[in-house]
């Protein structure tokens, strides 16, 4: 692994601290769930997964994406635009900084309960009816409610119901059971260190073991068994983060 990689996958934390690195970091595809998306975008394994929980829970007619992946220079028109309309204070609240939004990474949606009206930076997503349903299986299908009330001090972004984050399974079944945002995570998996201990999530007859690998050089190496799947994701601060199945 290199260090350079500690700015890629599933499980990177993005925000004013942590601004996004890598400038080829997304690869998109046209999220395959239907015309209601028009073209949107969306990182693959997210639009799957995605299209998965909306198909499993009849959310097709009642649930629509309102924004997906975006570039870096519609983030910024998105930004201005909002300083220009809505002011300061409205804009520092609702909408990140250039290369401080997860929409750059393609695995971030703001999804909204279908009406004629949809405000854009806004959507109304409630804590009832199809909303919370989506909400509560969200976890299962490795998505988090990334913005809570309740973490406002801590992610630095006040409260946005509408908004999700892919960071796959178990890693968003485990934040929701220790009730952690992102930022706390990064540092909860820290305790776990590579070859000392690691996080054990059971699954039915098998087990998930998670660990954190610190970089300190230009490159590592880790010997995993041939015999186990494994996921490795930075986590865009320090080092990574290292998920076996066995």
């Amino acid at each position: 692994m290199h260090k350079a990689d500690i700015h890629k996958g599933y499980q990177i934390l993005v925000n004013r601290q942590h601004p996004i690195k890598d400038k080829q970091y997304f690869k998109g595809q046209l999220l395959p769930l239907g015309h209601r998306f028009n073209d949107s975008l969306l990182e693959k394994n997210t639009a799957n997964l995605l299209g998965q929980l909306l198909d499993m829970i009849g959310a097709e007619e009642k649930i629509v994406l309102v924004s997906g992946y975006r570039s870096k220079k519609e983030q910024e028109e998105i930004y201005h635009s909002s300083l220009k309309e809505k002011g300061k204070i409205f804009t520092q609240k609702y909408v990140a900084l250039p290369n401080c939004s997860e929409h750059q990474t393609g695995m971030a949606i703001d999804l909204g309960v279908r009406a004629d009206h949809i405000d854009f930076i806004r959507p109304h997503f409630p804590y009832s009816g199809i909303a919370q349903v989506f909400r509560e299986k969200a976890a299962r299908y490795g998505f988090v409610e990334r913005y809570e009330k309740s973490k406002e001090a801590i992610t630095g972004i006040s409260h946005e119901p509408w908004h999700f984050r892919y960071v796959g399974y178990p890693h968003a079944q485990i934040m929701h059971n220790h009730d952690l945002c992102l930022e706390e995570y990064i540092t909860f998996i820290k305790d776990y260190k590579f070859g000392e201990k690691h996080y054990c999530f059971p699954l039915d007859n098998k087990k998930i073991e998670i660990s954190y690998l610190k970089t300190d050089a230009n490159s590592m190496d880790v010997e995993i068994p041939d015999k186990l799947c494994y996921q490795i994701s930075g986590n865009n601060v320090d080092g990574f983060i290292l998920t076996t199945w066995w």
